[in-house]
């Protein structure tokens, strides 16, 4: 199934229309290997996993156990169910700021708007843990929401954070940085100089 058709089953799912081929976009861009190993930090509507499913990759999501937040009661299973690509993601539960994957493990991290959700206080061990588990070539990408798409959750959620600079978390570590600018969110793309 291609992108076309999972946006016309999903049609009235709009997180998904809204964010689907500005992602696909990226990992076109990307040119990751199909037989890379791929993570997915902060599950949520699924977003990012399906689309990475679509695109025909495996990929292992998860986020907390003991997160109650409206985005991790999500019914990401159904949807990616529903677009038959549920046998290509693995849901594990873990805390960004202390994987339970072993060292230099995974070929790319994506965290989809998920970064600003998080305290403060663990973003840059975040960053660290992103470090660690990517191969010595590794990339590992942001994607932040920009101003557009803040006016658009906060109408809906008056209390939605700021969107994070992932930026920030960066010092200190052997990387190169780009950026390509959606119509509702950023995507930084870190690349380890192994």
């Amino acid at each position: 199934m291609d992108i076309a058709q999972a946006k016309e089953i999903l049609k009235d799912d709009l997180p998904f229309q809204a964010v689907v081929d500005f992602a696909d976009q990226v990992i076109q861009e990307m040119d990751l290997s199909k037989h890379g190993k791929i993570l997915d930090v902060g599950t949520g509507e699924g977003n990012m996993a399906i689309t990475l499913a679509l695109n025909g990759y495996h990929v292992i999501t998860g986020e907390p156990e003991d997160d109650d937040s409206d985005y991790s009661k999500k019914d990401w299973a159904g949807k990616a169910n529903k677009l038959q690509v549920d046998h290509l993601i693995t849901f594990k539960s873990f805390n960004a700021e202390n994987m339970p994957f072993e060292n230099g493990i995974f070929d790319t991290i994506f965290l989809f708007g998920c970064l600003h959700h998080m305290q403060e206080a663990v973003r840059a061990d975040v960053m660290k843990e992103c470090i660690r588990t990517t191969t010595p070539a590794g990339t590992i990408c942001f994607f932040e929401p920009n101003q557009a798409a803040l006016d658009f959750i906060r109408k809906i959620d008056p209390d939605h954070p700021d969107a994070a600079d992932p930026v920030l978390y960066t010092r200190g570590f052997d990387l190169s940085e780009e950026r390509r600018s959606g119509d509702m969110f950023t995507a930084y793309i870190f690349r380890k100089r192994g």
